[in-house]
């Protein structure tokens, strides 16, 4: 439906903005969810599955008339192309939103269409930036705007989402400058090019995670999905080779 619309800035679209910031609405948008539908082959084939997905995951995105959002039973380029020209109209409303000062979040639908915990909220935050978004302004709809949506539809102060004397510590640690490279916090890091080694290096990834107060090593949380993928996959060929 993307040609079906109201344009940018026509007086339609102003008029719903407008009303948006009446109503102090906080927009929750889920493109991760749907992002592999401008690159079916991309999102299946993206690093991650092979070591994080479980294989009755893997086996759940696949297209199915009966799976929640697994409807790839043809998909062609028009589809494709399609949904391309809507994640651009909606990516210029949300970036409208919030340079009018209306309050965009991250947030993420996982475990369908090939999209993964943890990765499709990296994977959200780069399609905000995307859209127009500076990091830091990303990084204000994941924490502080996160939580305001949180609590004050039940009219209570934020427990978490700003680092201040009395709230919950919620933070992640990383070595490297997500400012610089959202990819950076991706479990899987980034690849980057040592030009003093002439060979590829993998960078990033969250070293630590606070939640609570308490610090978690982010890495080991991730080898230990590993393990558990591994387990599920080794089952699965003794099964096989049993049958």
């Amino acid at each position: 439906q993307w040609d079906r619309i109201y344009l940018r800035g026509s007086d339609e679209w102003n008029a719903l903005l407008d009303e948006f910031l009446e109503l102090d609405l906080i927009l929750d948008p889920t493109m991760t969810a749907y992002v592999a539908v401008r690159d079916v082959m991309r999102e299946r084939r993206a690093e991650w599955h092979d070591t994080y997905t479980l294989p009755s995951l893997e086996e759940y995105y696949r297209p199915s008339r009966t799976n929640h959002a697994s409807y790839w039973y043809y998909w062609t380029t028009w589809e494709e192309v399609a949904w391309r020209n809507f994640y651009r109209v909606w990516m210029q409303l949300l970036d409208d939103y919030k340079d009018r000062g209306g309050r965009v979040t991250v947030s993420g639908d996982a475990a369908f269409s090939y999209s993964l915990w943890g990765f499709a909220s990296i994977e959200e935050m780069e399609l905000l930036q995307e859209a127009g978004f500076h990091p830091i302004e990303i990084f204000r709809g994941a924490t502080k705007h996160g939580a305001e949506a949180l609590f004050e539809p039940k009219g209570e102060p934020i427990q978490f989402g700003v680092v201040r004397p009395g709230l919950l510590a919620d933070l992640v640690i990383v070595e490297e400058n997500p400012i610089a490279n959202l990819k950076v916090l991706y479990g899987t890091g980034a690849e980057r090019l040592n030009d003093t080694t002439r060979k590829a290096e993998r960078i990033g990834g969250v070293k630590y995670t606070i939640k609570d107060g308490i610090v978690y090593d982010a890495k080991e949380l991730l080898a230990d999905v590993a393990r558990m993928v591994e387990q599920a996959k080794a089952a699965r060929r003794s099964t096989d080779s049993g049958s």
